[in-house]
Protein backbone atom coordinates (compact mmCIF):
# COMPACT_ATOMS: atom_id res chain seq x y z
CA UNK A 1 0.00 0.00 0.00
CA UNK A 2 2.98 2.31 0.39
CA UNK A 3 3.57 1.76 -3.33
CA UNK A 4 0.01 2.90 -3.96
CA UNK A 5 0.43 6.04 -1.86
CA UNK A 6 3.74 6.93 -3.49
CA UNK A 7 2.25 6.27 -6.93
CA UNK A 8 -0.62 8.67 -6.22
CA UNK A 9 1.84 11.37 -5.16
CA UNK A 10 4.05 10.85 -8.22
CA UNK A 11 1.07 10.84 -10.57
CA UNK A 12 -0.26 14.03 -9.00
CA UNK A 13 3.17 15.65 -9.41
CA UNK A 14 3.29 14.56 -13.07
CA UNK A 15 -0.12 16.11 -13.72
CA UNK A 16 1.00 19.36 -12.13
CA UNK A 17 4.30 19.39 -14.02
CA UNK A 18 3.14 18.29 -17.46
CA UNK A 19 -0.66 18.48 -17.61
CA UNK A 20 -2.57 16.19 -19.93
CA UNK A 21 -0.60 14.34 -22.62
CA UNK A 22 -0.74 16.42 -25.80
CA UNK A 23 -1.24 13.37 -28.02
CA UNK A 24 -2.64 9.86 -27.55
CA UNK A 25 -4.39 10.67 -24.28
CA UNK A 26 -5.72 7.41 -22.73
CA UNK A 27 -9.04 9.03 -21.81
CA UNK A 28 -9.53 10.14 -25.42
CA UNK A 29 -8.78 6.59 -26.51
CA UNK A 30 -11.37 5.26 -24.10
CA UNK A 31 -13.85 7.80 -25.45
CA UNK A 32 -13.27 6.49 -28.98
CA UNK A 33 -13.91 2.93 -27.82
CA UNK A 34 -17.07 4.03 -26.01
CA UNK A 35 -18.33 5.88 -29.08
CA UNK A 36 -17.76 2.85 -31.30
CA UNK A 37 -19.56 0.55 -28.87
CA UNK A 38 -22.43 3.00 -28.52
CA UNK A 39 -23.05 2.92 -32.28
CA UNK A 40 -23.46 -0.85 -32.06
CA UNK A 41 -25.54 -1.26 -28.92
CA UNK A 42 -27.56 1.95 -28.60
CA UNK A 43 -31.26 1.57 -27.94
CA UNK A 44 -33.81 3.88 -26.40
CA UNK A 45 -33.82 1.70 -23.32
CA UNK A 46 -32.35 1.84 -19.80
CA UNK A 47 -31.29 -1.80 -19.86
CA UNK A 48 -29.23 -1.29 -23.01
CA UNK A 49 -27.56 1.71 -21.40
CA UNK A 50 -26.87 -0.24 -18.22
CA UNK A 51 -25.17 -3.00 -20.20
CA UNK A 52 -23.14 -0.42 -22.10
CA UNK A 53 -22.01 1.18 -18.84
CA UNK A 54 -21.23 -2.13 -17.15
CA UNK A 55 -19.10 -3.35 -20.06
CA UNK A 56 -16.98 -0.22 -20.25
CA UNK A 57 -16.62 0.60 -16.56
CA UNK A 58 -16.20 -3.04 -15.65
CA UNK A 59 -13.63 -3.49 -18.39
CA UNK A 60 -11.64 -0.51 -17.14
CA UNK A 61 -11.72 -1.82 -13.56
CA UNK A 62 -10.63 -5.32 -14.62
CA UNK A 63 -7.80 -3.90 -16.72
CA UNK A 64 -6.46 -2.02 -13.72
CA UNK A 65 -6.86 -4.94 -11.33
CA UNK A 66 -5.12 -7.35 -13.70
CA UNK A 67 -2.29 -4.87 -14.23
CA UNK A 68 -1.73 -4.54 -10.49
CA UNK A 69 -1.95 -8.29 -10.06
CA UNK A 70 0.77 -8.87 -12.61
CA UNK A 71 3.23 -6.58 -10.79
CA UNK A 72 2.19 -7.35 -7.21
CA UNK A 73 5.66 -8.72 -6.34
CA UNK A 74 7.49 -5.76 -7.91
CA UNK A 75 6.87 -2.70 -5.73
CA UNK A 76 8.76 -0.27 -7.95
CA UNK A 77 6.86 -1.34 -11.07
CA UNK A 78 3.59 -1.21 -9.16
CA UNK A 79 4.40 2.31 -7.98
CA UNK A 80 5.14 3.43 -11.53
CA UNK A 81 1.94 1.78 -12.82
CA UNK A 82 -0.11 3.64 -10.19
CA UNK A 83 1.68 6.88 -11.00
CA UNK A 84 1.01 6.49 -14.72
CA UNK A 85 -2.67 5.74 -14.17
CA UNK A 86 -2.99 8.67 -11.76
CA UNK A 87 -1.40 11.05 -14.25
CA UNK A 88 -3.72 9.80 -16.98
CA UNK A 89 -6.94 10.34 -15.03
CA UNK A 90 -6.23 13.62 -13.21
CA UNK A 91 -7.07 16.97 -14.76
CA UNK A 92 -6.01 19.55 -12.19
CA UNK A 93 -3.31 21.26 -14.25
CA UNK A 94 -5.55 21.57 -17.30
CA UNK A 95 -8.43 22.96 -15.22
CA UNK A 96 -6.23 25.62 -13.62
CA UNK A 97 -4.64 26.53 -16.95
CA UNK A 98 -7.97 26.93 -18.77
CA UNK A 99 -9.43 29.06 -15.98
CA UNK A 100 -6.32 31.22 -15.82
CA UNK A 101 -6.52 31.82 -19.56
CA UNK A 102 -10.15 32.95 -19.28
CA UNK A 103 -9.03 35.35 -16.57
CA UNK A 104 -6.20 36.63 -18.77
CA UNK A 105 -8.60 37.41 -21.63
CA UNK A 106 -10.93 39.24 -19.25
CA UNK A 107 -8.01 41.27 -17.90
CA UNK A 108 -7.22 42.20 -21.50
CA UNK A 109 -10.87 43.25 -22.07
CA UNK A 110 -11.15 40.70 -24.88
CA UNK A 111 -14.66 39.32 -24.35
CA UNK A 112 -14.81 37.32 -27.62
CA UNK A 113 -11.61 35.46 -26.70
CA UNK A 114 -12.82 34.90 -23.13
CA UNK A 115 -16.12 33.49 -24.40
CA UNK A 116 -14.31 31.14 -26.75
CA UNK A 117 -11.94 30.00 -24.00
CA UNK A 118 -14.90 29.38 -21.69
CA UNK A 119 -16.20 26.67 -24.03
CA UNK A 120 -13.25 24.53 -22.89
CA UNK A 121 -14.73 24.53 -19.39
CA UNK A 122 -18.53 24.60 -19.67
CA UNK A 123 -21.28 23.40 -21.98
CA UNK A 124 -23.44 26.51 -21.76
CA UNK A 125 -23.79 29.00 -24.61
CA UNK A 126 -21.31 31.85 -23.95
CA UNK A 127 -22.19 34.04 -26.94
CA UNK A 128 -24.11 36.67 -24.93
CA UNK A 129 -22.23 36.48 -21.64
CA UNK A 130 -20.62 39.59 -20.16
CA UNK A 131 -17.51 39.66 -17.97
CA UNK A 132 -19.47 38.94 -14.76
CA UNK A 133 -21.33 35.97 -16.26
CA UNK A 134 -18.09 34.59 -17.71
CA UNK A 135 -16.48 34.94 -14.28
CA UNK A 136 -19.38 33.15 -12.61
CA UNK A 137 -19.32 30.30 -15.11
CA UNK A 138 -15.57 29.87 -14.68
CA UNK A 139 -15.70 29.84 -10.87
CA UNK A 140 -18.54 27.31 -10.97
CA UNK A 141 -16.58 25.09 -13.35
CA UNK A 142 -13.43 25.30 -11.23
CA UNK A 143 -15.39 24.29 -8.13
CA UNK A 144 -17.27 21.38 -9.70
CA UNK A 145 -14.33 20.02 -11.65
CA UNK A 146 -11.99 20.21 -8.68
CA UNK A 147 -14.10 17.42 -7.25
CA UNK A 148 -14.64 15.50 -10.50
CA UNK A 149 -11.15 15.83 -11.99
CA UNK A 150 -8.93 15.62 -8.91
CA UNK A 151 -10.51 14.77 -5.55
CA UNK A 152 -12.73 11.90 -6.72
CA UNK A 153 -10.08 10.05 -8.76
CA UNK A 154 -7.52 10.41 -5.96
CA UNK A 155 -9.93 8.91 -3.44
CA UNK A 156 -10.86 6.15 -5.91
CA UNK A 157 -7.18 5.36 -6.34
CA UNK A 158 -6.58 5.33 -2.60
CA UNK A 159 -9.36 2.80 -2.06
CA UNK A 160 -9.25 0.79 -5.28
CA UNK A 161 -5.76 1.23 -6.67
CA UNK A 162 -5.28 1.28 -10.43
CA UNK A 163 -8.62 -0.44 -10.93
CA UNK A 164 -10.35 2.27 -8.94
CA UNK A 165 -8.61 5.03 -10.87
CA UNK A 166 -9.54 3.63 -14.27
CA UNK A 167 -13.09 2.69 -13.29
CA UNK A 168 -13.81 6.14 -11.90
CA UNK A 169 -12.48 7.94 -14.96
CA UNK A 170 -14.42 5.57 -17.23
CA UNK A 171 -17.67 6.28 -15.37
CA UNK A 172 -17.06 10.03 -15.33
CA UNK A 173 -16.25 10.05 -19.05
CA UNK A 174 -19.41 8.11 -19.89
CA UNK A 175 -21.48 10.56 -17.85
CA UNK A 176 -20.05 13.40 -19.94
CA UNK A 177 -20.72 11.50 -23.17
CA UNK A 178 -24.18 10.03 -22.62
CA UNK A 179 -25.36 11.15 -19.16
CA UNK A 180 -27.17 14.31 -20.23
CA UNK A 181 -30.92 14.68 -20.70
CA UNK A 182 -31.18 14.84 -24.47
CA UNK A 183 -33.80 12.83 -26.37
CA UNK A 184 -31.17 10.30 -27.47
CA UNK A 185 -29.67 9.73 -24.04
CA UNK A 186 -32.56 10.26 -21.62
CA UNK A 187 -32.97 6.50 -21.18
CA UNK A 188 -29.73 5.11 -22.63
CA UNK A 189 -27.56 7.40 -20.51
CA UNK A 190 -29.52 6.93 -17.28
CA UNK A 191 -27.21 4.27 -15.84
CA UNK A 192 -24.06 6.25 -16.62
CA UNK A 193 -25.48 9.37 -15.00
CA UNK A 194 -26.64 7.56 -11.86
CA UNK A 195 -23.34 5.68 -11.49
CA UNK A 196 -21.44 8.95 -11.71
CA UNK A 197 -23.73 10.42 -9.03
CA UNK A 198 -23.02 7.49 -6.72
CA UNK A 199 -19.25 7.55 -7.26
CA UNK A 200 -19.06 11.30 -6.66
CA UNK A 201 -21.30 11.47 -3.58
CA UNK A 202 -18.51 11.16 -1.00
CA UNK A 203 -15.78 13.01 -2.99
CA UNK A 204 -18.06 16.01 -3.54
CA UNK A 205 -18.61 16.38 0.18
CA UNK A 206 -14.93 15.85 0.94
CA UNK A 207 -14.21 18.61 -1.60
CA UNK A 208 -16.75 20.90 0.06
CA UNK A 209 -15.26 20.19 3.49
CA UNK A 210 -11.72 20.89 2.29
CA UNK A 211 -12.83 24.10 0.57
CA UNK A 212 -14.41 25.27 3.81
CA UNK A 213 -11.41 24.32 5.94
CA UNK A 214 -9.01 26.07 3.54
CA UNK A 215 -11.13 29.20 3.05
CA UNK A 216 -8.63 31.43 4.95
CA UNK A 217 -6.15 30.92 2.10
CA UNK A 218 -8.36 33.14 -0.06
CA UNK A 219 -9.43 35.48 2.73
CA UNK A 220 -12.60 33.58 3.56
CA UNK A 221 -14.01 32.04 6.72
CA UNK A 222 -14.67 28.31 7.20
CA UNK A 223 -17.90 29.07 9.07
CA UNK A 224 -19.23 31.10 6.14
CA UNK A 225 -18.41 28.34 3.66
CA UNK A 226 -20.11 25.69 5.81
CA UNK A 227 -23.13 27.94 6.35
CA UNK A 228 -23.65 28.50 2.61
CA UNK A 229 -23.06 24.80 1.94
CA UNK A 230 -25.68 23.70 4.48
CA UNK A 231 -28.21 26.32 3.40
CA UNK A 232 -27.87 26.46 -0.39
CA UNK A 233 -26.43 23.18 -1.69
CA UNK A 234 -29.83 21.51 -2.00
CA UNK A 235 -30.98 24.28 -4.35
CA UNK A 236 -28.59 23.08 -7.04
CA UNK A 237 -30.02 20.57 -9.55
CA UNK A 238 -26.96 18.34 -9.14
CA UNK A 239 -26.67 16.44 -5.82
CA UNK A 240 -22.88 16.60 -6.02
CA UNK A 241 -22.08 19.89 -7.73
CA UNK A 242 -24.30 21.67 -5.21
CA UNK A 243 -22.17 21.12 -2.08
CA UNK A 244 -18.90 21.98 -3.84
CA UNK A 245 -20.15 25.11 -5.60
CA UNK A 246 -21.92 26.31 -2.46
CA UNK A 247 -18.84 25.79 -0.31
CA UNK A 248 -16.64 27.62 -2.83
CA UNK A 249 -19.18 30.47 -2.96
CA UNK A 250 -19.09 30.79 0.82
CA UNK A 251 -15.30 30.53 0.99
CA UNK A 252 -14.82 33.16 -1.73
CA UNK A 253 -17.61 35.40 -0.43
CA UNK A 254 -19.36 35.56 -3.82
CA UNK A 255 -22.71 34.63 -5.27
CA UNK A 256 -22.99 31.87 -7.86
CA UNK A 257 -25.97 30.49 -9.77
CA UNK A 258 -28.39 32.21 -12.12
CA UNK A 259 -29.60 31.71 -15.67
CA UNK A 260 -27.67 29.31 -17.91
CA UNK A 261 -28.36 28.78 -21.61
CA UNK A 262 -27.60 25.44 -23.26
CA UNK A 263 -28.54 25.85 -26.90
CA UNK A 264 -32.34 25.98 -26.98
CA UNK A 265 -32.63 25.01 -23.29
CA UNK A 266 -32.57 27.67 -20.59
CA UNK A 267 -32.08 26.85 -16.89
CA UNK A 268 -32.86 29.32 -14.13
CA UNK A 269 -30.83 28.09 -11.18
CA UNK A 270 -31.23 29.44 -7.63
CA UNK A 271 -28.33 31.46 -6.31
CA UNK A 272 -25.65 30.08 -4.00
CA UNK A 273 -24.04 32.39 -1.47
CA UNK A 274 -24.89 35.90 -0.43
CA UNK A 275 -21.92 37.99 -1.56
CA UNK A 276 -21.54 40.13 -4.69
CA UNK A 277 -21.47 38.48 -8.14
CA UNK A 278 -18.18 36.78 -9.01
CA UNK A 279 -15.64 39.17 -10.55
CA UNK A 280 -12.74 38.34 -12.91
CA UNK A 281 -10.34 38.51 -9.96
CA UNK A 282 -12.38 35.81 -8.22
CA UNK A 283 -11.32 33.36 -10.91
CA UNK A 284 -7.76 33.67 -9.66
CA UNK A 285 -8.90 33.16 -6.09
CA UNK A 286 -11.02 30.14 -7.08
CA UNK A 287 -8.01 28.53 -8.76
CA UNK A 288 -5.92 29.23 -5.66
CA UNK A 289 -8.54 27.57 -3.47
CA UNK A 290 -8.88 24.65 -5.88
CA UNK A 291 -5.12 24.06 -5.84
CA UNK A 292 -5.19 23.97 -2.03
CA UNK A 293 -8.13 21.54 -2.06
CA UNK A 294 -6.21 19.33 -4.50
CA UNK A 295 -3.22 19.15 -2.15
CA UNK A 296 -5.47 18.41 0.79
CA UNK A 297 -7.14 15.60 -1.15
CA UNK A 298 -3.74 14.19 -2.11
CA UNK A 299 -2.61 14.11 1.53
CA UNK A 300 -5.87 12.46 2.59
CA UNK A 301 -5.71 9.89 -0.20
CA UNK A 302 -2.11 8.96 0.55
CA UNK A 303 -3.02 8.54 4.23
CA UNK A 304 -5.99 6.32 3.34
CA UNK A 305 -3.81 4.18 1.08
CA UNK A 306 -1.15 3.69 3.75
CA UNK A 307 -3.58 2.96 6.57
CA UNK A 308 -5.58 0.55 4.43
CA UNK A 309 -2.46 -1.55 3.97
CA UNK A 310 -1.58 -1.86 7.63
CA UNK A 311 -2.36 -5.31 9.04
CA UNK A 312 -4.87 -5.32 11.82
CA UNK A 313 -3.54 -6.19 15.23
CA UNK A 314 -4.74 -9.55 16.38
CA UNK A 315 -6.57 -9.40 19.64
CA UNK A 316 -4.84 -11.17 22.50
CA UNK A 317 -6.91 -13.95 24.05
CA UNK A 318 -8.24 -13.23 27.51
CA UNK A 319 -6.31 -14.92 30.25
Amino acid sequence: MRSRAIGLVLGFAADRAFGDPARHHPVAGFGNVAHTLEQRVWADDRKAGARFTAILVGGAAITGLVGERLVRRRPLTRTLLTASATWAVLGGRSLSREAAQVNAWLDADDLPAARKQLTHLVGRDPSELDALEISRATVESVAENTSDAVVAPLLAGAVGGVGGLLAYRAANTLDAMVGHRSPRYLKFGWASARLDDVLNFVPARVSALLAAALAPIVGGQPSAAVSVWMRDASRHPSPNAGPVEASFAGALGVQLGGTNTYGARVEHRPTLGEGPPAQPNDIRRAVQLADAVDLGALALSALIAVRAGRPRRQQQPDR
